[in-house]
């Protein structure tokens, strides 16, 4: 590993961690840096999910993982990597494996407030913040989000942000989450990878972005519902709104409604929520806000 120095130092707060029931592997992070997205967070599926910052040292992130494939433990690795590293005072990093297993490391020169807390499959960590409250909301945040491990991330961001945050303000935030053949098409492992480079409110257009992307997303099996008359109406008055269906109201979708409904999902791009004689009621939140 190459170890390159860095002065200029990252005043950020990130999270890594691990799903036990999908095996996602993740991290997000807020600083008062641009494109902090391009440098803290690395992920590879099945093998583990990597933060490093303060000083960064961007190589933590490649040659980590690397270490992590071959199957070294997460603790195992970052020491490792800091005890090759001259400069390791001034650096930062969380590591999680794919079993769970997570580390941290806080260097003694890292800029006050400066730490780090460590959890059953998660690490927390922050520098240059107001405080560890920072860091412990991030924490009980994680543990207390359900849902998906992107949200739980962001959740924990922003909960950060609302102790305190970054002593120096925000300017970047990004979301990575991997997962084996979770990409687009299954051909890659990114299920997740936003990132906000500058923008007053980060955290906030992160979580935006984010419920885009679930919006486009395949459906789930509790996303599904039956077509009833009701939502036909509607479905219908959506049509005519955007121009595209110009026949009779009633409670039954024919076939020239449903060509039209079909097209306007390809328009939206909403054509993985498309099913014959079912509804996703994600999609149809989402079309009634934008047409009715």
């Amino acid at each position: 590993m190459s170890v390159t120095q860095s002065r200029r130092l990252m005043s950020t707060f990130s999270i890594v961690a691990r799903d036990p029931t999908t095996g996602e592997l993740g991290v997000a992070v807020q600083s008062k840096f641009l494109a902090v997205g391009s440098l803290v967070p690395w992920a590879r599926a099945g093998v583990g999910a990597i933060a490093t910052q303060a000083a960064c040292n961007a190589a933590y992130g490649p040659y980590g993982l690397q270490l992590l494939a071959l199957g070294w433990s997460a603790p195992e690795v970052l020491q490792h990597m800091t005890a090759m590293d001259a400069e390791a005072d001034q650096r930062q990093a969380l590591v999680v494996d794919a079993a769970g297993r997570a580390a941290a490391f806080t260097g003694k020169a890292c800029y006050d407030w400066a730490g780090h807390v460590v959890g059953e499959g998660y690490a927390c960590a922050g520098n240059i913040l107001v405080g560890r409250e920072t860091v412990e909301a991030m924490a009980q945040a994680f543990e207390a989000t359900a849902g998906r491990l992107a949200e739980r991330l962001v959740a924990a961001l922003a909960a950060g942000q609302a102790a305190g945050g970054d002593r120096r303000g925000q300017q970047a935030a990004a979301v990575l989450v991997v997962r084996t053949a979770g990409g687009y098409l299954g051909r890659t492992d990114r299920v997740v990878d936003l990132r906000v480079d500058d923008h007053p409110q980060p955290i906030i257009e992160l979580q935006r972005l984010l419920a885009l992307q679930h919006l486009y997303s395949q459906s789930e099996p509790d996303d599904l519902m039956p077509l009833t008359e009701e939502v036909a109406r509607d479905l219908q008055e959506i049509l005519r709104r955007a121009g595209m269906y110009a026949g009779e109201s009633g409670g039954q979708l024919d076939d020239t409604a449903r060509r039209a409904l079909l097209d306007l999902y390809n328009t939206e791009n909403l054509e993985d929520r498309w099913h014959d004689r079912l509804i996703d009621r994600v999609a149809l939140a989402y079309l009634r806000d934008r047409f009715l």
